[in-house]
């Protein structure tokens, strides 16, 4: 039994409907035995008729509430009576809708049981038995049929709507991932730049605070690049934050060809470095934007842990073969302070590499020095 559950305006127009014309049924047949003089045998039977159709056209307000129930009451009282088959047709009507057809069958088959009693208990004259008996089954069928069909109709609307929501669920987890993916693009973005201009901010901030009776040619000279630094950082981070909302693809992105300009920019600041590279044909711009990254953070790291020594970039790559990107530097200056770090940046970097199919490798280098090496795939 399904809990009973408030009717809607629909409903009670539908059950309205029902009461009415299961009562005019009724009405109908019993005008037609009065009209013929055609009352049953024993005429106290047609009395026992009427109160049956009645309380079955009554019993109609309860069919959403048992529906089962109430169509096997009726389908026993339909073996001896006729007014009560228009409140029975709409029972059966109301288990095929909403009952499964394993329930609603089994019901069917008993209204077809009480009909064939039915033409036993009351023939009709001038009509055969077999005759009577498939005209009550055809009008059941029809009435049990069409419940299947409106029954069946809502569960495929049912199925629509849930696949639809279920559509719309993982299209909002996949645009979440895309969000979640293109944050940590960002994330990564904003690490490689900034890390890099605020490595020479430390750099000379730490020369002026050990070395405060410098020269104040030196002292100018670093002040000019601390400012400029800062000036080129501010510039980076209002670029990636100008593009938050814009996809991930159309963020600014470095190429291979622009590591001269960060060697430049590093040598500016003070730094010695050596960059050789021996790159034959264009390389793809994923596998560029990586080896730009991997020098932007060699570079970093190298004046954060190493100031002073000096720094050798080597590219050397052609299609088929693979791009390999070295960056070594000496030990650092013993009197020199060394900064500290966290490591996420290899890490990142390591993370960078994988996505393109390549290798990482970073560790102590002879002599005291380091050395981060990564080769990285180029299709011929």
């Amino acid at each position: 039994m399904q809990p009973a559950s408030r009717r809607s305006s629909r409903d009670w127009v539908v059950d309205t409907v029902m009461f009415l014309l299961a009562a005019a049924f009724g009405v109908y047949m019993s005008a037609e035995r009065l009209q013929t003089a055609s009352l049953p045998d024993p005429a106290w039977l047609f009395d026992v008729d009427q109160i049956a159709g009645a309380a079955g056209c009554a019993a109609l307000w309860l069919r959403r509430r048992f529906p089962v129930e109430l169509a096997v009451v009726l389908v026993a009282l339909s073996t001896f009576s006729e007014i009560v088959a228009g409140p029975m047709l709409a029972a059966l009507f109301t288990v095929a809708v909403h009952r499964p057809p394993r329930t609603s069958m089994p019901v069917f088959a008993l209204s077809l049981g009480g009909a064939a009693l039915y033409v036993v208990i009351r023939p009709e004259a001038g009509m055969s038995p077999l005759g009577l008996f498939l005209f009550g089954a055809a009008i059941q069928g029809a009435a049990a049929g069409w419940g299947l069909f409106v029954h069946h109709r809502r569960r495929l609307v049912a199925s629509q709507r849930d696949r639809a929501a279920r559509v719309e669920t993982e299209a909002r987890l996949r645009a979440e991932q895309a969000q979640h993916l293109a944050r940590e693009a960002i994330a990564r973005e904003m690490h490689d730049v900034l890390g890099h201009r605020l490595s020479l901010l430390s750099v000379h901030a730490g020369a002026l605070e050990f070395h405060p009776g410098a020269h104040p040619d030196d002292i100018a000279r670093a002040a000019k690049v601390i400012r400029e630094s800062a000036h080129q950082a501010l510039q980076d981070l209002r670029e990636v934050i100008g593009v938050l909302r814009a996809p991930v693809g159309e963020l600014p992105q470095p190429t291979i060809a622009d590591i001269k300009e960060l060697a430049a920019e590093s040598g500016r600041a003070g730094m010695r470095v050596d960059l050789c590279e021996e790159v034959t044909g264009t390389v793809p711009d994923g596998e560029g934007r990586t080896a730009y990254r991997i020098v932007q953070e060699a570079l970093t790291n190298a004046r954060k842990h190493a100031p002073g020594a000096p720094v050798r970039v080597h590219l050397t790559g052609m299609p088929g073969r693979g791009l390999t990107v070295e960056v070594c530097n000496a030990a650092p200056d013993p009197a020199a302070p060394p900064g500290a770090g966290s490591g996420q940046g290899l890490i990142g970097l390591g993370e960078r590499v994988a996505l393109v199919g390549g290798r990482l490798e970073h560790g102590p280098a002879a002599a005291g020095g380091w050395r981060l090496a990564a080769w990285l795939p180029w299709p011929a």
